[in-house]
C-alpha cells in the first residue's frame, strides 16, 4: 500500500522535550517572563515557534523576533542535543527501507536543525528526503512543508485515490493530521507523543497507535 511515509520529527522520532522547554523558558526569561514549570511549556512541542509565542503569550512585532533569536541562541548549541530517539525507531527505520519504501521528513523545525539531530542519532541514511521550515520564517506551517515534501517526493502523477493509497504522514499533533488531509494523503497519529487527550481524533486521523512497536506492525501490514 504504502510506497512514501512522511514523518514528523518532535514528538513522532524523538522526545525533544527537555530541550525544546528549555530554550522556551530561556527565552522568556530573556522577556522578562519567569515560567518556572517545563511541564506547562510542552505545547511548544509541534507547532511552528511563532505560532506558539503568539498564541500562549501575547508576542508580537520586535518581542517576537527577540523570542525567537533567544530560543535559537540556546537551542543551536545546546537544547538541540537535550534529546532522546524513542526505543524501536531506527529498527523500523530500517525495516521499512528494507521493504524500499521512500521515507522523508516533514518538520516545523528549521531543515538546519532537523538534520543535525538525524546525524546526531545516526538516523540520516534512513531519509530520502529531509524538508524543515526556513530559518526566515518562511515555509513554516505543516502544510507547507508537507507540500514541499511531496514536490520533492513524488515524481510521477497520480490520481487522488492512487495518492492517498500510496503516501502517509505520520506524526503527534493535529498539525500533522491537518497536513496530511490538506493535501489528500493518508495519516497516522501516534499516542506516545505530545498531543493532548482526543487530539488525533478530533484532527480526523485515519489510524492511530500507541506505541513505536504498533506503529511498526501497522506500517509493516500496510506497505
Amino acid at each position: 500500500m504504502f510506497e512514501y511515509i512522511l514523518f514528523d520529527l518532535d514528538g513522532t522520532l524523538t522526545d525533544p522535550k527537555l530541550g525544546i522547554t528549555s530554550s522556551v523558558q530561556y527565552a522568556l526569561r530573556a522577556l522578562g517572563i519567569e515560567e518556572p514549570s517545563l511541564d506547562r511549556l510542552e505545547p511548544f512541542i509541534g507547532p511552528p515557534l511563532a505560532d506558539s509565542f503568539r498564541e500562549f503569550y501575547g508576542l508580537e512585532g520586535e518581542r517576537l523576533a527577540t523570542a525567537i533569536d533567544k530560543y535559537r541562541e540556546r537551542f543551536a548549541t545546546q537544547g538541540i542535543f537535550e534529546n532522546e530517539i524513542y526505543p524501536g525507531i531506527p529498527q523500523m527505520l530500517a525495516d521499512l527501507k528494507a521493504k524500499d519504501k521512500l521515507l522523508a521528513i516533514a518538520s516545523s523545525k528549521p531543515t538546519l536543525f532537523v538534520e543535525q539531530i538525524l546525524e546526531h542519532f545516526e538516523i540520516r541514511k534512513y531519509f530520502d528526503h529531509v524538508v524543515g521550515s526556513n530559518m526566515d520564517g518562511t515555509r513554516g506551517t505543516k502544510e507547507e512543508v508537507v507540500e514541499e515534501t511531496l514536490r520533492q517526493m513524488l515524481t510521477v502523477e497520480m490520481t487522488p485515490a492512487q495518492k492517498r493509497d500510496a503516501v502517509a504522514m505520520v506524526g503527534d499533533r493535529k498539525f500533522d493530521i491537518e497536513g496530511a488531509r490538506a493535501h489528500g494523503i493518508t495519516s497516522v497519529g501516534v499516542l506516545f507523543g505530545y498531543a493532548p487527550e482526543g487530539e488525533l481524533e478530533e484532527a480526523g486521523a485515519d489510524y492511530i497507535v500507541n506505541s513505536v512497536r504498533s506503529l511498526q506492525v501497522l506500517l509493516t501490514l500496510l506497505t
